[in-house]
């Protein structure tokens, strides 16, 4: 498995002892928490670490990476100036991203010009590194003024590149909560900043990355947060990943919000069928052109033919649904990638999937068997057949094992609906069996 794991860590500068003086002793838990942290990246023996923070330089159409060899930086902006990171960039990898990005059509720069001096949304994840004596290679990500879900759409694009290489990493989205906990903290405080922290820890601790996206930006504004555009960017790198959360630390003595959280991997890697339809619908959306059949997909998707439903939900409530009752294209692969972007545009219950929503979205993915002919009603199971029916030119389709639809009866008369088919009409029946493929969670 290539993403080892991935970290939320905060980046106060008074975390340094020559900078805080005294003071991190205030936020010792969270130094011990960054400290378990960086053990556990030596341990997990990553080839690279990618790092999304709020401080490089940032702009408002596009995102920047590292460019380069080499980066510097010290901590002499906060009266250390003794106080020095040096890192090495990967060159290789964060270049393989910004391509794979352009091709999203996201805008990158990759420039040397303000990527040689570091950050400290940067050097201070990397101060905890190096005392755990690791020298690895880092990817540097800036946030941008894009739209939450292009935060998205680049983490996808991270774990992508980190895919085609063959490359090993941990991602660290680097990020303090709200400014604005305290009367007494230098910011103030604000109705919203702690309800901004409550509920993105409740997420984590529930390990739903998409509540990240449903924040409106005013009440953002109003929480003076930091360190949300980097939670976004993780989401998208763990999206489909198969993943258990913990949170570490929280403390915030100084009216900031300073959590430490892990996301570790299970070896059980996301179905491909699931896969397969949530890259096509994603790339559909951003592009506006149809995605080519992938490289490398399993022999079970390129060499078999079979008709399949895609559907998606958000937040348990149906929000699409497409599929072929007999094989169409030329593989399952081309069914499913087509059929994903019917169910996201073509569904005339709903109006088209919007781009903000495609974080938000739960896919599952059913295969159908041939439908084979039966004479009565009793040959039907309504968990473990669906059912056709059709008369003349209409035709009805109920999926099987659905909530709700108990008996074989009930599953008959719902497809009849569907088809606009009298009951009193001489129909034919045919039952086939479905093989689910869904969103792990």
């Amino acid at each position: 498995m290539l993403l080892k794991g991935a970290f939320i860590v905060p980046h106060p500068p008074l975390i340094i002892p020559e900078v805080g003086g005294g003071r991190q002793k205030m936020i010792q838990k969270t130094v011990d928490a960054y400290e378990r942290v960086a053990g556990q990246i030596r341990a997990l023996k990553p080839d690279t670490l990618v790092i999304a923070t709020p401080h490089a330089a940032a702009y408002a159409d596009c995102f920047v990476l590292s460019a380069g060899e080499r980066a510097r930086g010290s901590f002499a902006d906060f009266g250390a100036p003794q106080v020095r990171i040096d890192v090495r960039y990967d060159a290789d990898l964060a270049g393989r991203i910004s391509r794979l990005a352009g091709r999203e059509g996201l805008a990158i720069i990759e420039s040397e010009e303000g990527n040689t001096t570091l950050d400290h949304g940067t050097m201070i994840p990397m101060y905890f590194m190096h005392a755990q004596e690791m020298d690895i290679p880092v990817v540097r990500i800036s946030i941008s003024g894009l739209p939450a879900e292009a935060h998205h759409t680049l983490g996808r694009c991270v774990a992508r590149a980190a895919e085609e290489m063959g490359r090993s990493y941990v991602f660290i989205a680097s990020g303090d909560l709200s400014h604005k906990l305290s009367e007494e903290g230098p910011y103030g405080l604000s109705a919203e900043g702690p309800v901004f922290d409550r509920q993105i820890r409740d997420a984590v601790r529930d390990c739903k990355c998409a509540s990240f996206f449903e924040f409106e930006k005013n009440f953002c504004r109003k929480a003076a947060e930091c360190g949300l555009r980097s939670l976004q960017i993780m989401a998208g790198v763990l999206d489909g990943e198969n993943v258990r959360s913990e949170e570490l630390s929280y403390e915030a003595p100084f009216g900031v919000g300073y959590l430490v959280a892990a996301f570790y991997l299970s070896e059980e890697k996301q179905d491909p069928y699931v896969a397969l339809a949530r890259q096509s619908l994603e790339h559909y959306i951003r592009t506006d052109s149809p995605l080519e059949k992938p490289e490398g997909l399993a022999p079970e998707l390129t060499d078999r033919r079979s008709g399949a439903f895609v559907s998606l939900k958000i937040d348990g409530q149906l929000r699409g649904c497409i599929g072929t009752i007999q094989p169409v294209r030329d593989s399952l692969a081309s069914e499913i990638i087509h059929n994903a972007v019917s169910a996201g545009t073509e569904d005339p219950r709903f109006l088209p999937v919007r781009e903000k929503e495609l974080p938000l979205l739960e896919y599952s993915v059913d295969v159908l068997s041939p439908p084979q002919g039966i004479q009565d009603i009793s040959e039907l199971d309504p968990k473990r057949y669906g059912v056709i029916v059709s008369f003349g030119g209409r035709r009805g389709l109920l999926l099987p094992d659905l909530e709700g639809v108990d008996t074989a009866e009930q599953q008959v008369r719902i497809a009849l609906q569907k088809g606009g088919i009298d009951p009193n009409q001489p129909y034919r029946m045919q039952r086939f069996e479905v093989f689910r493929h869904r969103e792990k969670v």
